[in-house]
């Protein structure tokens, strides 16, 4: 695993103009230790992730296995061995209230979900406020919190704490939350705007 995915905490800032999808995210230090591009023209969701904003060395690999999909499944490959790390599938009729995505594994057995953290606050959203009001995600792996992903409130451009630090075990393997950050930052982002 590339060394970009050690960090228990990531700031994710998504730039504001762009013509595709483009993500940083930094470390607590402050420094941009992964980058993320959609693929242009693409039918299928193609997201990449790079250890720098150059895209010398590509890491992670985030795509859709179908063009529409209300139950969408993204498979979330390590670029560095070709080998799948996970996947997260949208929960379709249950993100009409309330986002939910399901953790799976290699063999796409169900082992955690990705979820909005408060119902009232999910329909506020969807209802009234739009993205005024900050989206907040946990992950859990069975019982056991494991990730926050909170959005800031920030009008003017999208960004996400992401804290692994519950997880001191660090049974999550962190390339797939930094995917289900990224699917967060740039699918649920499409429905605010």
């Amino acid at each position: 695993m590339h060394q970009s995915f050690q960090y228990d905490n990531y700031l994710l800032k998504k730039q504001a103009i762009a013509l595709t999808g483009k993500l940083r995210f930094y470390n607590p230090q402050g420094e941009v230790v992964l980058f993320s591009e959609q693929k242009m023209f693409k039918l299928r969701e193609d997201i990449r992730v790079f250890s720098d904003e150059q895209k010398s060395q590509e890491v992670l690999a985030i795509k859709a296995r179908q063009i529409i999909d209300f139950s969408a499944a993204y498979d979330v490959v390590d670029s560095t061995s070709g080998a799948k790390v996970g996947a997260l599938r949208r929960k379709g009729l249950k993100s009409i209230l309330k986002d939910e995505w399901e953790v799976l594994d290699p063999s796409d057995n169900v082992i955690g979900l990705c979820f909005e953290d408060n119902m009232q606050l999910a329909l506020l959203r969807r209802l009234l406020l739009g993205n005024l009001l900050p989206q907040n995600y946990d992950m859990t792996l069975g019982q056991s919190r494991v990730a926050d992903l909170k959005q800031r409130f920030n009008p003017f451009r999208y960004e996400m704490d992401i804290d692994f630090s519950m997880d001191t075990g660090r049974s999550l393997d962190r390339r797939l939350g930094i995917a289900a950050a990224a699917l967060l930052a740039i699918i649920e982002g499409k429905q605010d705007s």
